[in-house]
């Protein structure tokens, strides 16, 4: 039985790792894709503290992973499908094998939310995406329409002006929510054009994307932007599946935890952007990648 099992290798399930590692606990951290999460769709991180010029997601992802890995955490490319607690102890179900620990730390994070409308499932990947980093190099003097307000949006926004001829920013109300040095960076470039109080309503397309149905939700003006690429960035969804009916969530599905990491079930915490909480930046996460291995290993001294 393993003394610690994280679900997840983000920038809180990598801290945790380190943490718990240096700690010399039995652990194990299990990630069905690449460590990273979404900060590998990151272009460049420049609010993280202690690189004042800024650094690659990808490099500091990277770094986080070789200095966990330099205290012996054993990373193990495997998913989790489910968790049950049983007698004391949680039992973490994976397609290969059920593994047994004492303590766990729910560090799953969240995936991009999507608009829900007419056409976006069919042309994801096809001109629809969720990632600037990953897909903005395909549309090279294209115009293309990015939906939302906040941090990321603006963003991926600036950032797609390297590639693209003009960029559609395009937001439901009269005034963004990102921060202002994002703001002014965004409105001092030629390349963006602001849409306000607008919302997008279908993508038109059959093989690719062709165009964006928008409307206006002041004046109910409805007009449509021929554009080759649609990048949505308007909030995450939680990755709960295996939190659901075992622990309390929030009413968007977000885990409810106390300022230690403490979920509703002895023994298991939860770190990142699984949480419920006010703001989800890599600096926030790795904080409370900390303060869950801290309260697990606390956690399991009790039950000496």
């Amino acid at each position: 039985m393993k003394d610690l099992i994280i679900i997840g290798a983000g920038p809180a399930g990598l801290t945790a790792g380190l943490y718990a590692a240096r700690a010399r606990l039995n652990i194990i951290l299990l990630e069905k894709f690449s460590p990273g999460g979404q900060i590998l769709n990151t272009d460049w991180v420049e609010n993280y503290p202690g690189f004042p010029e800024g650094i690659s997601g990808f490099e500091l992802v990277d770094r986080m992973k070789r200095q966990a890995e330099k205290f012996n955490l054993l990373i193990r490319a495997q998913e989790a499908t489910g968790l049950e607690v049983s007698k004391g102890k949680i039992i973490v179900l994976t397609e290969k094998e059920n593994l047994e620990t004492k303590a766990l730390i729910l560090a799953s994070g969240a995936t991009p939310q999507k608009l829900l409308i007419e056409g976006e499932n069919l042309l994801t990947g096809k001109g629809v995406s969720y990632c600037a980093t990953c897909d903005g190099p395909f549309f090279r003097d294209q115009e293309v329409a990015v939906i939302g307000g906040g941090d990321t949006a603006v963003e991926e926004a600036l950032f797609l002006t390297r590639f693209a001829s003009r960029v559609y920013l395009i937001h439901r109300r009269d005034k963004l929510r990102a921060t202002k040095v994002l703001q002014e960076r965004a409105f001092a470039n030629n390349k963006i054009v602001p849409i306000w109080d607008t919302v997008p309503k279908r993508i038109a397309g059959k093989n690719s994307v062709e165009g964006l149905d928008i409307k206006n939700v002041k004046t109910n003006e409805s007009t449509f932007l021929p554009v080759q690429g649609v990048f949505v960035f308007i909030g995450n969804n939680a990755n709960n599946d295996l939190a659901e009916g075992l622990l309390d969530l929030d009413r968007n599905g977000f885990v409810i935890t106390d300022n230690n990491m403490e979920t509703s079930c002895p023994g298991i915490f939860a770190a990142g952007d699984i949480r419920s909480k006010l703001l989800r930046q890599v600096s926030t996460s790795v904080g409370e990648g900390a303060a869950a291995a801290f309260s697990a290993e606390k956690y399991l001294e009790s039950l000496k």
